[in-house]
């Protein structure tokens, strides 16, 4: 699964802990860190809300992209 570095990446360069991404995801710590290890498979819902939270791209958080694309959020209010 290549979203786990990503995913452990993004939440250390941020400064945060595991326990505070559980808490914007409203799972537990160690349910999250199965995320961070490949473990357990990553769900949409909470793809959409880690994409929310860090301002990035789908992309960059499932790991097909290096670069931190920030989400643009006029597209959506013009559909």
């Amino acid at each position: 699964m290549r979203y786990k570095n990503a995913l452990k990446n993004i939440r250390e360069d941020r400064d945060l802990l595991q326990k505070d991404v559980s808490k914007v995801l409203g799972i537990s710590q160690q349910y999250y860190s199965k995320y961070e290890l490949g473990e357990n498979e990553l769900p949409l819902r909470h793809l959409q809300t880690l994409c929310e939270f860090y301002n990035v791209s789908a992309d960059y958080l499932l790991g097909y992209t290096r670069k931190e694309i920030p989400l643009n959020k006029d597209k959506e209010k013009q559909g």
